[in-house]
């Protein structure tokens, strides 16, 4: 996950900055300097924010030659 892909599926899903950081038990200063790529965000904590977007209903896409990106998962998936 990059940081784009992390601002893509808070977009649709509606979820805040906060919301985001409390749900993967991160700080919201981690959620902030990730998505602008301020700093390099340890991998425990990169795997909390994509697992918590992940339970929220969203899809990582793996680069595949069209560029990576999000979606939201089908229902019952």
């Amino acid at each position: 996950m990059n940081p784009a892909q992390c601002r893509a599926a808070r977009a649709l899903i509606g979820m805040t900055q906060p919301e985001l950081a409390a749900a993967a038990s991160v700080g919201l200063s981690t959620i902030v300097d990730f998505e602008k790529d301020r700093r390099k965000v340890a991998g425990p904590s990169t795997d909390a924010i994509r697992a918590a977007l992940e339970a929220a209903g969203v899809e990582f896409i793996p680069e595949n030659g069209g560029g990576a990106g999000v979606r939201l998962k089908k229902a019952g998936s």
